[in-house]
């Protein structure tokens, strides 16, 4: 049994670590969906209620950014809508790292240089998965008709 309990643990810190990269990444439906879910159940739609009801917004928010840009006319709107949802994953990113840091790193200097590193990759992943999501053949994105 001594010996399944290292690799045990580092398969769980790594699921950690990329369960809060994804989300890190989806910052803004996250923070929508866990607010609303949060305002459902203190105004009394119970446990359940509040549930249902932040999976639906956290659900509404990730599909108004695809539907923005699917009917996005121009390539520098559509990069505004990704900086919108890149934003709050940036942020996301610093203070996940930093909290992380905070535990394994007794350097602030390295605590913040390990943070800038975690937002610049959750801020990367987050542009690239958001940027995916723009409609390649729309007129005004320099695609040829």
């Amino acid at each position: 049994m001594i010996i399944l309990g290292p690799p045990l643990i580092i398969l769980v810190i790594g699921l950690f670590c990329w369960l809060v990269f994804m989300l890190a990444a989806s910052a803004l439906p996250v923070f929508v969906g866990m607010t609303i879910a949060m305002l459902g159940f203190h105004t009394g739609a119970g446990l359940l209620g509040g549930v249902a009801i932040g999976l639906v917004a956290g659900g509404l928010t990730f599909g108004v950014a695809r539907l923005a840009l699917a009917l996005a006319p121009w390539a520098w709107v559509q990069l505004l809508i990704i900086l919108l949802y890149v934003a709050p994953a940036t942020v996301a990113g610093y203070s996940v790292t930093y909290g992380i840091a905070l535990m394994a790193v007794p350097s602030p200097i390295w605590q913040t240089i390990f943070a800038v590193v975690g937002a610049i990759a959750v801020s990367i992943t987050a542009f690239i998965r958001f940027t995916g999501m723009a409609a390649p053949d729309l007129p005004g994105n320099g695609s040829v008709h």
